[in-house]
């Protein structure tokens, strides 16, 4: 793979390769400011990140989640540049400049296909299907069946990004390619044996395979299909699994879940005295200084970040020939020193056992999983081509770019999904309410 290629700034839905004319930001912030005004992107201010929503304490949503990703993805491909135009000897480098700003807005959209209610709703829609296979799945082929099962936020995102709504124009959002295949995390389509994970639907296989041919991603299966990621995407990866590790322990503290002692007994860990001996020296004059908690671990959490954003970008050099030649099938978290693997082990721990397993955390988990199969129970019947009774009225209550001209039977459960994941937590609920029959609009009591 050569970054000549992988760089690219075509768009999606768009034949040429736009001019700059006198606009002076480059394509891939165009590509960024799109994001940034965009409704879908908007709507994360209204999803579960991992704890309920907030009450007096503000804690992450999809959007301060995404926005932190894509800070710290920037700062990734800042660090890795350098690097880059070396190996290149410069040769690409205007477009080797952009990586930063590729990167951050692939983080920003990372997360856009997530449903509502956190990881829980990905499982409820899987669930849903799995539960309902008998009625569904006649008339599906293998590929489109699996998609269904195992629904992915990741490939979701692909999705929203890519489809033409009814009423809307063809591309989507119309980004760049390298944008778009920086998003996808696993290149491959949901047949694959072995993955729990897909990076593309059926409705959107050919349009990546077409992104990937053109940016000369290496294709490594053809059925299932099956690609090699996007250097980027290792990039990408890094800067959320770094946000939501650390943050998650930051979140746990403001609510009570874990005390000072224990977030700072977490972090310090990813610093060796042999190694980080100038870290330490400034985390403990620091520390001595402060006297607020939520304050120190707000210091603690940056100094944590700063640490594990220089490693990865370290890794990501030291493993380039790997990387470029599509055969690193490893995240760079995992390849960090033993120290900090330990580290990061121990957080996961303890971030599954007090963390994710909370009493706020599950009570929120369970309410989405019901709701999201109650909806996609009503949802996906209404949007079929010939529906009577509730299921016509139901019919009403959905926009209409969300109602399909097609008699695929397959793209219209695709549509249903794309209402039900799009819906923020507070309109997934009150829905649910309606639908339910629980509340009813215009009375209050």
């Amino acid at each position: 793979m050569n970054w000549s290629k992988l760089l690219c700034p075509k768009r999606f839905g768009e034949n040429e390769v736009s001019s700059q004319q006198s606009d002076t930001r480059s394509n891939f912030q165009k590509d960024y400011d799109r994001i940034i005004f965009s409704s879908a992107f908007r709507r994360l201010q209204n999803k579960t990140q991992v704890f309920p929503l907030p009450g007096s304490v503000f804690v992450h949503n999809r959007l301060t989640h995404s926005l932190e990703v894509a800070s710290v993805g920037r700062s990734l491909g800042n660090n890795v540049v350098p690097f880059i135009n070396e190996q290149t000897k410069g040769k690409y480098a205007t477009l080797v400049e952009q990586i930063p700003t590729i990167v951050s807005t692939a983080c920003l959209a990372h997360d856009m296909g997530n449903p509502p209610f956190g990881h829980s709703g990905e499982d409820a829609i899987r669930n849903y299907f799995i539960q309902n296979s008998e009625s569904i799945k006649d008339g599906l082929s293998h590929e489109q069946w699996s998609d269904l099962i195992r629904f992915e936020g990741n490939a979701n995102a692909l999705r929203l990004l890519c489809q033409k709504m009814e009423g809307k124009r063809e591309g989507g959002f119309r980004l760049s390619y390298p944008v778009l295949a920086s998003i996808v995390k696993y290149p491959w389509e949901s047949s694959r044996e072995g993955e729990k994970k897909m990076g593309f639907f059926q409705t959107e296989k050919e349009w990546y395979k077409h992104i990937a041919n053109e940016m000369g991603l290496l294709c490594k299966q053809d059925n299932p299909l099956t690609f090699a990621r996007h250097p980027l995407v290792f990039l990408v990866e890094a800067a959320d699994d770094i946000c939501y590790q650390v943050m998650d322990i930051e979140d746990a503290h403001k609510l009570n879940i874990l005390s000072y002692n224990e977030v700072k007994d977490l972090l310090i860990e990813l610093f060796n005295s042999k190694f980080d001996s100038h870290w330490l020296a400034k985390i403990n004059t620091t520390l001595n200084e402060v006297a607020d908690e939520n304050e120190k671990v707000a210091f603690l959490r940056a100094m944590a970040i700063g640490k594990l954003t220089n490693e990865c970008s370290l890794q990501f050099t030291e493993n380039y020939n790997a990387i470029m030649q599509g055969k690193l099938n490893k995240s760079l978290l995992s390849l960090l020193p033993a120290y900090m693997q330990n580290a990061m082990s121990t957080i996961k721990t303890i971030s599954v056992n007090q963390v994710y397993n909370h009493s706020t955390v599950v009570e929120i988990e369970l309410a989405g999983y019901k709701i999201i199969g109650s909806l996609l129970e009503k949802i996906c019947p209404a949007l079929a081509t010939k529906n009577t009774g509730f299921s016509a009225k139901v019919k009403k209550l959905i926009p209409k770019q969300y109602i399909t001209n097609s008699n695929s039977k397959y793209h219209q459960l695709m549509s249903a999904i794309d209402f039900v994941s799009g819906m923020t937590d507070v309109y997934a609920l009150e829905l649910y309410r309606t639908l339910e029959g629980i509340s009813i609009p215009g009375i209050n009591r």
